[in-house]
């Protein structure tokens, strides 16, 4: 197996996951918090999936699909255009709210598509391309792959996590 396949098989395990945690919720299931200071649902799914699509974009020198499809006008979020929710406090965390979880699928869907045509291009030796020379050692597309699918994963769970409390008070 290509490396460039082990990444598709880890972004797709990722929109798996996502999937199980939002299918069937209301908005007030998706937005809701098990504490004042906890990420919602909402919130998970919204940052992983912009934080996917901020560093996949960056690396393949594309438009956002926040921007690109208009997903920030169809969120309406009141946040600055460009945030993807790193760094958040409660508060702004709690501001990420959605009429629907077909919105927030839409939105990682897409996000999902859009990586998955990235990879297709990808050659083995894509992966040692430098990405970010801000760090020492400077950052390989495959090393900010790979962090982009550590980070999903571990929201991907917490948002998994969320629902089977949310269920549990049912």
């Amino acid at each position: 197996m290509k490396g460039t396949e082990v990444l598709a098989d880890a972004f797709g395990r990722i929109h798996g996951v996502v999937h199980e945690a939002v299918e069937g919720l209301e908005p007030g299931q998706l937005d809701a918090r098990i504490d004042p200071g906890a990420n919602s649902i909402t919130w998970l799914v919204w940052h992983l999936t912009r934080i996917q699509d901020d560093h996949v974009a960056d690396a393949a020198g594309w438009e956002q699909v926040w921007h690109a499809e208009g997903w920030d006008e169809r969120f309406g979020l009141p946040l600055p255009p460009g945030s993807t929710g790193y760094g958040h406090t409660a508060e702004e965390a709690g501001a990420v709210r959605v009429d629907s979880g077909e919105l927030l699928l839409g939105y990682f869907d897409a996000v999902h598509a859009q990586t998955g045509r990235f990879l297709q291009g990808l050659s083995a030796a894509d992966l040692d391309r430098v990405v970010d020379e801000r760090w020492d050692p400077p950052v390989t597309l495959g090393v900010r792959l790979v962090s982009v699918i550590g980070d999903d994963l571990q929201h991907a769970g917490q948002a998994a996590f969320v629902r089977g409390v949310l269920s549990r008070g049912r």
